[in-house]
């Protein structure tokens, strides 16, 4: 059995920031596992390729979530990156930190046990980490790994979106990312802002350290448990091509399998709920009622309109409009293929603008619907999504059975909570006000789905029930918390309750989802946990020479 001095289980976001830390800067053996394949589809490099590969299982698991009964039966689909670099590699590069006040709630849920989880704490994460195209100090960093820029190419309808709300009284913002999330503006993604080419983890922090004989990749790599000599983590058990692996940590087992699967992984491993590990006839190795409770996400509900010309993207995937589109790029890294589709958003309330914002809305201008679904063909037209950004109900991951190959069951709990469905009907509401609205309503034509004589509360109701989807942001399942909170998972170092050596740093860590799209905290997360990693090493050494 080969021995490392770190084990790092997921290869995404989380995982490789992770690994490559502690290889880097604390000149540790790491090994990192990661389920999925080490590849890079030449498309996804191009801000606009990601949309072909929505619907694809090559890289991307589709788990069926729990019929909802709040939905009339509906479950909806959740996707969850298989591949090296996880959602970096494959998500649309959205570059979001969220709002203060929501760092703020996770220090509240830790009762200030010792470590500060405040936006001032994290801010040197994320600009160590960033390389920003067009702003400086002092909330963004320059010279990062990881390149963050503006899209290289704006559709006229996103253009008319932005001027739009600022006439509907929502004050136009340079920076989402600054610490009050809240206007409209234009989004920053991962993006180089020279080649115009994506910038995952994975370009950002293993490719520099592919030919490092101290980091271990190993992909295709299903963990089946986690391993313990007594109550510390002491390796891991895993399956890669169908042949039986293990491997020995001398100092710590870090999952970083996501939201889905790492509570998974957690109860293979004995800690958990008892009734579920007992039902399953899995062996008690500690009690942590909280493993895969607390699971949220984002959800969002479209309005669609056709539009009097093409002002955004339909069409522009096939044909002569994609051959332009493509020499364009290769020629001049401009046009179509720089942009990801979805280039503008706002933070808001629309029952209140003074408040916290409750809704991100985002401008898609396309159709992406199905015939099937809206009852009318696609064309040029215009989507407009509004996402709930902290729903109240919460759901839950749990275990389908004992074999590590098959997917959790997942409840999302989406409309759980009355104030949910009520806080998304304001957002849809709102929407249809700015699709109304100059100058907007210059290049729309008409609403199609779900069409003008929708009006109701519960027609709009059932609006939503029917077309709600996820925002791919789940987050929560292995919560931080303080020491009375029974279903407090981690301590605020991260570390699992009632054993050693074994941490959690991926986005399940987080007591409260948080004001936008996930990737940018993950990432500023896991910087974090390496240095925590790092800095307890350093304590354990000390403690070891003064005895």
């Amino acid at each position: 059995m080969k021995e490392y001095d770190y084990i790092v289980v997921g290869g995404g976001s989380a995982g490789c920031i992770v690994a490559a830390r502690l290889v880097s800067e604390g000149n540790a053996r790491v090994l990192l596992l990661e389920a999925g394949r080490d590849e890079y589809h030449p498309v996804l490099k191009m801000p606009a390729g990601y949309m072909k590969f929505l619907a694809s299982d090559r890289f991307l698991t589709m788990h069926q979530t729990e019929a909802q009964p709040q939905l009339n039966g509906r479950g909806v689909i959740v996707p969850q990156a298989k591949v090296l670099g996880g959602g970096s590699t494959v998500n649309a590069m959205v570059y979001m930190r969220g709002h203060k006040q929501d760092y703020a709630d996770w220090n509240q849920a830790l009762g200030d046990q010792g470590i500060d989880w405040s936006w001032e704490a994290l801010l040197p994460h994320f600009t160590a980490i960033e390389d920003n195209d067009h702003l400086g100090a002092p909330n963004h960093g320059v010279g990062g790994p990881m390149k963050v820029s503006h899209l290289g190419h704006f559709s006229p309808l996103s253009r008319a979106y932005v001027k739009t709300l600022q006439g509907l009284g929502i004050p136009y913002t340079a920076d989402f990312n600054s610490g009050n999330p809240s206007g409209v503006g234009f989004m920053q993604h991962t993006i180089d802002g020279q080649t115009r080419q994506r910038c995952s983890v994975v370009d950002a922090f293993i490719n520099p350290l592919r030919h490092d004989a101290r980091l271990t990749l190993v992909t295709g790599a299903q963990v089946e448990e986690v391993l313990f000599d007594g109550t510390c983590a002491s390796g891991v058990r895993y399956r890669q091509d169908g042949q039986p692996q293990q491997a020995r940590a001398s100092r710590e087992v870090i999952l970083a399998a996501g939201a889905y699967q790492t509570p998974k992984l957690l109860m293979l491993s004995g800690i958990g709920p008892q009734e579920q590990l007992k039902q399953h006839g899995i062996a008690v190795r500690h009690a942590l009622p909280g493993v895969g409770k607390n699971l949220q996400d984002h959800y969002e509900v479209p309005v669609v309109a056709s539009t009097r010309g093409a002002f955004g993207y339909y069409g522009q995937d096939r044909g002569w409009p994609m051959v332009k589109a493509g020499l364009q790029y290769l020629l001049f890294k401009s046009g179509p293929v720089t942009t990801t589709g979805v280039e503008t958003c706002a933070f808001f309330d629309p029952l209140d603008f003074t408040a916290t914002p409750t809704i991100q809305m985002f401008c898609v201008p396309t159709v992406y619907l199905d015939r099937d679904v809206m009852g009318a063909d696609p064309g040029d037209g215009v989507t407009v999504n509004s996402l709930l950004l902290r729903p109240k109900a919460t759901g839950e991951v749990t275990l389908r059975d004992n074999n590590a190959s098959s997917l959790p069951v997942i409840d999302t709990q989406i409309f759980g909570h009355p104030d949910d469905l009520a806080r998304t009907l304001a957002g849809f509401r709102f929407a249809r006000q700015v699709l109304a609205a100059a100058p907007i309503r210059e290049m729309v034509n008409q609403e199609i789905f779900p069409g003008a004589e929708v009006t109701s509360d519960d027609a709009i109701s059932a609006h939503c029930r029917r077309m709600v989807k996820t925002g791919y942001h789940p987050v929560g399942t292995c919560r931080m918390g303080h020491d009375d909170d029974p279903l407090a998972v981690l301590h605020d170092d991260l570390r699992v309750r009632g054993v050693q050596r074994l941490r959690v740093v991926d986005a399940s860590m987080m007591p409260n989802i948080f004001s936008g799209n996930t990737n940018a905290v993950v990432m500023a997360v896991a910087h974090r946990a390496a240095e925590l990693v790092l800095q307890s090493q350093i304590v354990e050494h000390k403690e070891a020479v003064y005895e």
